[in-house]
């Protein structure tokens, strides 16, 4: 028999999606129940990808491969120091996710995955934001949902922000148990809804 995986000494959630999904939202929700720290990873983007985004051009690899390899660089700061914390990526494709689990044993998926209609009511309502509705169908062709070997689960955000937290919590909480339970200020349980889905599913 096979023995059972370990379970990572910290936990780096990176909360994923694409744009007018919510994630940041959930993020925020998420670091307040588990008293963990978050970042938004939008802040690590290169200036040169901000102007590009705020024109309406959409991103391509090259573009995001820097930025990809920050907010690795950023999750093993985090393991070093023995911290667990979370950070809001797109991370839309596989090998953008295969990059930040590279010698991070402590990454977990976060997927907040509404419909398009959803999304684009939600973006267009949004202002503010450099990342203009035009780009959601670029986003929405180049996601790859979680596979089943990837660690992680997906909610559909379309409930109540911390509806969907709790649903995401509950997931961590049954794949890594006391793994979430190291929080710089008091944990918590999620609240109750709808479970979030395996990410084989």
């Amino acid at each position: 028999m096979d023995p059972a995986p370990s379970i990572p000494a910290t936990t780096s959630i990176v909360v994923m999606g694409v744009s007018g999904s919510g994630k940041t939202s959930v993020a925020v929700e998420l670091a307040r129940l588990l008293g963990w720290e978050h970042i938004e990873g939008d802040d690590l983007h290169p200036e040169a990808n901000v102007a590009k985004m705020h024109a309406g051009t959409p991103l391509d690899d090259e573009d995001r491969w820097p930025w990809l390899r920050r907010i690795a660089e950023v999750i093993g700061e985090h393991e070093a120091a023995g911290t667990s914390f979370l950070v809001t990526c797109s991370a839309l494709k596989r090998g953008y996710r295969d990059l930040l689990r590279d010698g991070h044993p402590s990454v977990w998926f976060a997927h907040v995955d509404p419909s398009e209609a959803v999304l684009t009511d939600r973006l267009a309502k949004r202002t503010g934001h450099y990342m203009p509705p035009s780009l959601l169908g670029s986003q929405l062709a180049a996601l790859e949902p979680l596979a089943g070997d990837e660690p992680g689960a997906a909610a559909s955000g379309e409930v109540s922000v911390d509806q969907t937290a709790g649903e995401l919590l509950a997931a961590l909480q049954a794949e890594r148990g006391t793994a979430t339970g190291r929080p710089r200020r008091g944990g918590a349980s999620g609240p109750s809804g709808t479970a979030a889905r395996p990410a084989h599913q």
